[in-house]
């Protein structure tokens, strides 16, 4: 065990010498690394690398901001505490820190505690009965940012644009840029003057004028708590040539297999995609009893409509296959947003308490829902009945997404109509929906803000 404790030691510090000469790291400049959002998979994100690699202190720096100021409530403190209490490791660590006491106070209601506190303590606000290692974290986003190497975004996607246009005013002196991975999952729509969809990578590179080939995506079946908890895992980071690859190898680690791919707007959409229908995933579970048949049928008809949009948005759209289908499986079996959708098919959340929910954070498919509706209603965008022979709104399609529009965005219809949509005798096989994606001419380069004709990929 030693040995393997040594070469996994060696092994860590070699990719961090590669990755240092390949951004052409002088010896005695630290590897700046900063995650922007504290999330839970942004947190659990930068903990794996703090982790793998913040032992080497002379070489390689995490660090984590985060809002100052979040204040963490009562209820919340008390079942901290007894989470603290519940594992050895942290309780022995927290008393060694003198941080214990704190967390006794806040229980008994004497002291207020705050989120960015919390996360120097190894504790996300956002993933309560998961504790990480304890995080170097700055509440002053110049301070966090200004000479970082490479940025993890752990922002929503609702979030992104905001934080990084600011970003990008401490960033107009920097001589290179640096290297950027989003794990924001969601998407903007644009109607005006064209309808087009607005990615996080595009809204980074817009905000800061950081080169699109220095901004990566990365995605997969992730639930952070189970991550970090050591459950074996894969992921792909997706994005231009010349930075995939090797951080594709600098992230991988025993438990958390990270593959590389070119096809940075198929994952990024997917992943925006993905959010949407674990909404619907979590209401046909409740609304089931959590019935096998009834979500394996609701789970083939939703990616045959994310298939469907993928084919408007990419010419030659990677296949869902691989990390792609487990990522939307994981989603809609596990992620925050089938919890979302399960507690409003149930009436323990209601649509009027918005879409920021304690304990949770954004459920980011709410806004994604808007999104893709509000862009394939387009009438500019016509494709061709397969049945009537006419042009319709390519949402005319996609009857899943129509019906979440109507529940979560109108507020139109009760969640129960989640069923009658899946159960519509007019619904068609999957397997038609597919092939026709594939058989009509769908891409639409201007969706991507590309210009009428060009069909190169962003």
């Amino acid at each position: 065990m030693v040995g393997s404790y040594a070469n996994g030691h060696a092994a860590a510090e070699e990719k961090l010498d590669e990755l240092r000469r390949l951004l052409g790291k002088a010896d005695g400049d630290l590897l700046r690394i900063v995650g922007v959002g504290a999330g839970a998979w942004g947190s659990v994100f930068c903990a794996l690398l703090q982790d793998a690699y913040g032992r080497h202190r002379d070489k390689a720096q995490v660090r984590v901001w985060r809002r100052p100021g979040r204040a963490v409530d009562r209820t919340t403190a008390e079942h901290l505490f007894e989470v603290i209490n519940s594992r050895e490791d942290v309780l022995r660590r927290l008393i060694r820190r003198c941080a214990y006491l704190k967390y006794v106070e806040a229980r008994l209601g004497d002291r207020t505690l705050y989120a960015d506190e919390i996360l120097r303590d190894g504790l996300c606000l956002n993933m309560i009965d998961t504790p990480l290692c304890p995080l170097k974290v700055v509440t002053n986003l110049q301070e966090a940012v200004w000479d970082a190497d490479i940025v993890i975004n752990g922002l929503p996607s609702t979030e992104t644009r905001e934080v990084f246009w600011e970003i990008g005013r401490y960033w107009k002196e920097r001589i290179s840029p640096p290297v950027i991975i989003s794990l924001a999952k969601g998407i903007e729509a644009s109607i005006d003057p064209v309808p087009r969809i607005i990615t996080p990578t595009q809204m980074i590179s817009n905000a800061t004028g950081v080169p699109l080939e220095n901004i990566l995506y990365l995605g997969g079946p992730n639930i952070a708590s189970e991550i970090y908890n050591k459950e074996y895992a894969n992921a792909r980071i997706c994005g231009a040539d010349k930075w995939r690859k090797p951080l594709a190898k600098f992230l991988r680690q025993p438990h958390f297999i990270v593959w590389d791919n070119s096809d940075l707007i198929t994952h990024e959409v997917m992943g925006g995609l993905k959010n949407i229908y674990a909404i619907g995933a979590g209401m046909v579970a409740a609304l089931t009893n959590e019935s096998a048949t009834s979500k394996s049928v609701y789970f083939s008809l939703c990616t045959s409509e994310m298939i469907y949009i993928t084919h408007l948005l990419s010419e030659d759209p990677e296949k869902l296959a691989g990390p792609l289908l487990a990522d939307t499986y994981v989603t809609l079996l596990k992620g925050r947003n089938a919890w979302y959708g399960q507690k409003l098919a149930n009436g323990e959340l209601t649509l009027e308490m918005g879409d920021s929910i304690k304990g949770k954070g954004t459920i980011q498919g709410v806004s994604a829902v808007h999104a893709f509706y509000e862009l394939l209603s387009q009438g500019s965008l016509s494709v061709t009945h397969p049945e009537a022979k006419k042009l319709v709104a390519p949402v005319e399609l996609c009857p899943i997404l129509k019906t979440l529009y109507k529940i979560l965005i109108k507020r139109e219809l009760a969640t129960d109509s989640i069923l009658q949509a899946i159960r519509d005798e007019s619904m068609y096989d999957p397997r038609e929906r597919i092939e026709m994606s594939q058989r009509q001419p769908l891409y639409r380069p201007s969706l991507l803000g590309l210009p009428k004709g060009d069909i190169t990929q962003a």
